[in-house]
């Protein structure tokens, strides 16, 4: 098994997913903010979503982070890799809890981990599906610097929604 690395930001760190992490996951999937996220989900399903994010490290070497508040040890969402069989290809995806929106915390954890992806995996150009009205994830993609990609596979036996192409890493570090 892969291990989960340990990411850390000005802000947050980017850790293994706890089991305690789950209450303010299932919360989230509970409510209809999860709309834009297969939501809303009764806790069995959260759970099994929830616990194949993690899986993912196991099976592909890569996967869900928990997002964590440094300063306060609290669970602020995910983030990571997304790679289920319905997809020709990982994902880069985000959630964060009520709490944390309008902070920045789901741009400075989706950076950190699309560095990850593509400094220790080689992978990338990455995408990231985002469901039509889900507008605080399209600016938040289009923050990152993705595109929609008309062209790009969509994720076969699941409800239409955009795919926005991120860049790949050389041209990143020629911007910066």
């Amino acid at each position: 098994m892969t291990a989960i690395p340990v990411i850390t930001t000005e802000r947050l760190r980017l850790r293994a997913p706890r089991v305690e992490d789950f209450e303010p996951y299932a919360a989230f999937y509970a409510s209809d903010r999860s709309v834009y996220q297969s939501g809303p989900l009764d806790r069995i399903r959260a759970w099994r979503d929830f616990a194949s994010c993690a899986g993912l490290w196991a099976i592909r070497g890569y996967g869900a982070w928990a997002i964590e508040d440094r300063e306060t040890g609290d669970y602020l969402g995910e983030v990571g890799l997304y790679h289920p069989i319905n997809y020709a290809e990982p994902e880069l995806g985000w959630m964060v809890v009520p709490r944390a929106e309008g902070r920045g915390v789901a741009f400075e954890a989706s950076l950190a981990a699309r560095n990850w992806a593509w400094q220790a995996r080689g992978l990338g150009p990455l995408i990231s599906y985002i469901d039509h009205g889900n507008d605080r994830s399209i600016r938040l993609a289009e923050r990152l610097g993705a595109v929609l990609d008309r062209t790009a596979p969509l994720p076969q036996g699941e409800d239409p929604c955009l795919a926005f192409r991120h860049p790949d890493f050389a041209a990143v570090r020629r911007q910066a």
